[in-house]
Protein backbone atom coordinates (compact mmCIF):
# COMPACT_ATOMS: atom_id res chain seq x y z
CA UNK A 1 0.00 0.00 0.00
CA UNK A 2 2.77 2.46 0.96
CA UNK A 3 4.62 1.91 -2.35
CA UNK A 4 1.39 2.40 -4.32
CA UNK A 5 0.75 5.71 -2.60
CA UNK A 6 4.28 6.91 -3.32
CA UNK A 7 4.01 5.87 -6.96
CA UNK A 8 0.61 7.54 -7.32
CA UNK A 9 1.69 10.91 -5.95
CA UNK A 10 5.03 10.80 -7.78
CA UNK A 11 3.07 10.37 -11.02
CA UNK A 12 0.86 13.36 -10.14
CA UNK A 13 3.81 15.64 -9.50
CA UNK A 14 5.84 14.43 -12.46
CA UNK A 15 2.98 15.25 -14.85
CA UNK A 16 1.78 18.49 -13.24
CA UNK A 17 3.45 21.60 -11.93
CA UNK A 18 2.54 22.65 -8.40
CA UNK A 19 0.41 25.46 -9.85
CA UNK A 20 -1.73 22.91 -11.72
CA UNK A 21 -2.92 20.81 -8.77
CA UNK A 22 -6.34 21.64 -7.37
CA UNK A 23 -5.10 22.52 -3.88
CA UNK A 24 -2.56 25.11 -5.07
CA UNK A 25 -2.63 28.47 -3.29
CA UNK A 26 -0.49 31.43 -4.28
CA UNK A 27 -0.17 32.20 -0.57
CA UNK A 28 -1.67 30.05 2.21
CA UNK A 29 -3.12 33.03 4.07
CA UNK A 30 -5.52 31.10 6.31
CA UNK A 31 -2.83 28.64 7.40
CA UNK A 32 -0.48 31.52 8.15
CA UNK A 33 -3.18 33.24 10.20
CA UNK A 34 -3.75 30.15 12.35
CA UNK A 35 -0.01 29.62 12.82
CA UNK A 36 0.35 33.23 13.97
CA UNK A 37 -2.65 32.77 16.28
CA UNK A 38 -0.89 29.86 17.99
CA UNK A 39 1.62 32.29 19.49
CA UNK A 40 4.58 29.95 19.01
CA UNK A 41 8.06 31.46 18.88
CA UNK A 42 9.98 31.93 15.63
CA UNK A 43 12.50 29.37 16.92
CA UNK A 44 9.89 26.70 17.70
CA UNK A 45 9.86 23.60 15.45
CA UNK A 46 7.09 23.32 12.84
CA UNK A 47 6.28 20.34 10.63
CA UNK A 48 4.18 20.71 7.47
CA UNK A 49 2.68 17.31 6.65
CA UNK A 50 2.10 16.71 2.94
CA UNK A 51 3.57 20.14 2.30
CA UNK A 52 5.74 19.45 -0.72
CA UNK A 53 3.55 21.38 -3.16
CA UNK A 54 2.71 24.20 -0.76
CA UNK A 55 4.20 27.68 -0.66
CA UNK A 56 3.76 27.66 3.14
CA UNK A 57 7.39 26.88 3.90
CA UNK A 58 8.53 29.76 1.68
CA UNK A 59 6.24 32.17 3.53
CA UNK A 60 7.31 30.83 6.93
CA UNK A 61 10.97 31.37 6.05
CA UNK A 62 10.11 34.89 4.91
CA UNK A 63 8.34 35.51 8.23
CA UNK A 64 11.44 34.45 10.17
CA UNK A 65 10.55 30.96 11.38
CA UNK A 66 13.78 29.05 11.60
CA UNK A 67 13.05 25.38 12.47
CA UNK A 68 10.99 23.97 9.62
CA UNK A 69 10.31 20.43 8.42
CA UNK A 70 8.32 19.42 5.34
CA UNK A 71 7.10 15.82 5.05
CA UNK A 72 5.69 14.34 1.87
CA UNK A 73 5.06 10.87 0.46
CA UNK A 74 6.26 12.00 -2.98
CA UNK A 75 9.99 12.21 -3.70
CA UNK A 76 9.16 13.99 -6.95
CA UNK A 77 7.49 16.93 -5.23
CA UNK A 78 10.25 17.15 -2.61
CA UNK A 79 12.76 17.43 -5.46
CA UNK A 80 10.70 20.30 -6.87
CA UNK A 81 10.59 21.94 -3.46
CA UNK A 82 14.34 21.59 -2.98
CA UNK A 83 14.96 23.19 -6.37
CA UNK A 84 12.51 26.01 -5.64
CA UNK A 85 14.09 26.80 -2.29
CA UNK A 86 17.55 26.94 -3.86
CA UNK A 87 20.06 28.41 -1.43
CA UNK A 88 17.43 28.30 1.34
CA UNK A 89 16.99 24.51 1.05
CA UNK A 90 19.53 23.68 3.80
CA UNK A 91 17.35 25.66 6.23
CA UNK A 92 14.49 23.17 5.83
CA UNK A 93 14.43 19.50 6.77
CA UNK A 94 12.77 17.47 3.99
CA UNK A 95 11.35 14.08 4.96
CA UNK A 96 10.28 11.53 2.35
CA UNK A 97 7.72 9.64 4.44
CA UNK A 98 4.21 8.21 4.40
CA UNK A 99 2.42 9.88 7.29
CA UNK A 100 0.65 6.63 8.21
CA UNK A 101 4.02 4.96 8.91
CA UNK A 102 5.89 8.04 10.15
CA UNK A 103 8.04 7.50 13.25
CA UNK A 104 9.16 10.99 14.28
CA UNK A 105 12.62 11.40 15.73
CA UNK A 106 11.71 14.60 17.56
CA UNK A 107 8.76 16.61 18.83
CA UNK A 108 7.25 19.69 17.27
CA UNK A 109 5.52 22.78 18.61
CA UNK A 110 3.14 22.92 15.64
CA UNK A 111 1.89 20.34 13.14
CA UNK A 112 0.32 21.72 9.97
CA UNK A 113 -1.75 19.66 7.54
CA UNK A 114 -3.71 21.10 4.66
CA UNK A 115 -5.40 18.50 2.45
CA UNK A 116 -3.78 15.26 3.66
CA UNK A 117 -6.07 13.94 6.38
CA UNK A 118 -9.16 14.04 4.18
CA UNK A 119 -7.55 11.53 1.80
CA UNK A 120 -7.44 8.92 4.59
CA UNK A 121 -10.72 7.14 3.95
CA UNK A 122 -9.79 3.99 5.87
CA UNK A 123 -10.23 4.11 9.64
CA UNK A 124 -7.00 2.19 10.15
CA UNK A 125 -5.02 4.82 8.24
CA UNK A 126 -6.61 7.61 10.24
CA UNK A 127 -5.70 5.77 13.44
CA UNK A 128 -2.07 5.46 12.34
CA UNK A 129 -2.01 9.16 11.42
CA UNK A 130 -3.31 10.13 14.86
CA UNK A 131 -0.74 7.84 16.44
CA UNK A 132 2.07 9.63 14.60
CA UNK A 133 0.55 12.96 15.62
CA UNK A 134 0.61 11.91 19.29
CA UNK A 135 4.26 10.88 19.03
CA UNK A 136 5.32 14.04 17.18
CA UNK A 137 3.42 16.90 18.81
CA UNK A 138 4.61 18.05 22.21
CA UNK A 139 2.15 18.68 25.07
CA UNK A 140 0.54 22.11 24.63
CA UNK A 141 1.58 21.96 20.95
CA UNK A 142 -0.72 23.21 18.22
CA UNK A 143 -2.37 21.32 15.38
CA UNK A 144 -3.44 23.40 12.38
CA UNK A 145 -5.49 21.25 10.05
CA UNK A 146 -7.50 21.96 6.90
CA UNK A 147 -9.77 19.32 5.38
CA UNK A 148 -12.69 19.38 3.01
CA UNK A 149 -15.73 20.81 4.77
CA UNK A 150 -19.24 19.31 4.87
CA UNK A 151 -19.98 20.58 1.35
CA UNK A 152 -16.52 19.84 -0.02
CA UNK A 153 -15.85 17.44 -2.92
CA UNK A 154 -16.24 13.72 -2.42
CA UNK A 155 -13.30 13.04 -4.73
CA UNK A 156 -10.08 14.89 -5.46
CA UNK A 157 -7.22 14.08 -7.81
CA UNK A 158 -9.05 10.89 -8.75
CA UNK A 159 -9.26 9.65 -5.16
CA UNK A 160 -12.16 9.45 -2.68
CA UNK A 161 -12.07 11.87 0.23
CA UNK A 162 -13.63 12.42 3.63
CA UNK A 163 -15.56 15.56 4.57
CA UNK A 164 -15.67 17.04 8.07
CA UNK A 165 -17.22 19.65 10.26
CA UNK A 166 -15.34 20.80 13.36
CA UNK A 167 -17.19 18.40 15.67
CA UNK A 168 -16.59 15.26 13.59
CA UNK A 169 -12.94 16.18 13.07
CA UNK A 170 -12.50 16.62 16.82
CA UNK A 171 -13.97 13.15 17.37
CA UNK A 172 -11.52 11.63 14.86
CA UNK A 173 -8.56 13.24 16.65
CA UNK A 174 -9.71 12.23 20.12
CA UNK A 175 -9.95 13.91 23.52
CA UNK A 176 -6.25 14.75 23.70
CA UNK A 177 -6.89 17.60 21.24
CA UNK A 178 -8.92 20.63 22.29
CA UNK A 179 -10.52 22.67 19.52
CA UNK A 180 -9.57 26.34 19.82
CA UNK A 181 -10.91 27.85 16.61
CA UNK A 182 -12.51 26.76 13.36
CA UNK A 183 -13.94 28.30 10.21
CA UNK A 184 -15.09 27.37 6.72
CA UNK A 185 -13.47 28.88 3.64
CA UNK A 186 -13.92 28.58 -0.10
CA UNK A 187 -10.82 27.65 -2.05
CA UNK A 188 -10.66 28.47 -5.76
CA UNK A 189 -8.75 25.91 -7.78
CA UNK A 190 -6.44 27.03 -10.61
CA UNK A 191 -9.36 26.43 -13.01
CA UNK A 192 -11.77 28.48 -10.80
CA UNK A 193 -13.75 25.60 -9.31
CA UNK A 194 -14.95 26.12 -5.73
CA UNK A 195 -13.99 23.78 -2.88
CA UNK A 196 -15.18 24.18 0.69
CA UNK A 197 -12.43 23.73 3.29
CA UNK A 198 -12.66 23.47 7.05
CA UNK A 199 -9.79 25.12 8.95
CA UNK A 200 -9.20 24.22 12.59
CA UNK A 201 -6.64 24.87 15.25
CA UNK A 202 -6.36 22.41 18.14
CA UNK A 203 -4.13 22.38 21.20
CA UNK A 204 -2.79 19.10 22.50
CA UNK A 205 -3.76 18.78 26.12
CA UNK A 206 -0.86 18.58 28.58
CA UNK A 207 -1.04 15.49 30.76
Amino acid sequence: MEARKRDYWDAVYRTKSITEVSWYEEHPDKSLELIRNSGIELTDPIIDVGGGASILVDDLLEAGYGDLTVLDVSAAVLDKLRARLGARAPKVSLLHEDITTFDPGRRYALWHDRAVFHFLVEQADRGRYVGALHRALRPDGHLVMATFGPSGPERCSGLPTMRYDAATLAVELGPAFRLVESSLAIHRTPWSASQQFLYCRFVRQAR
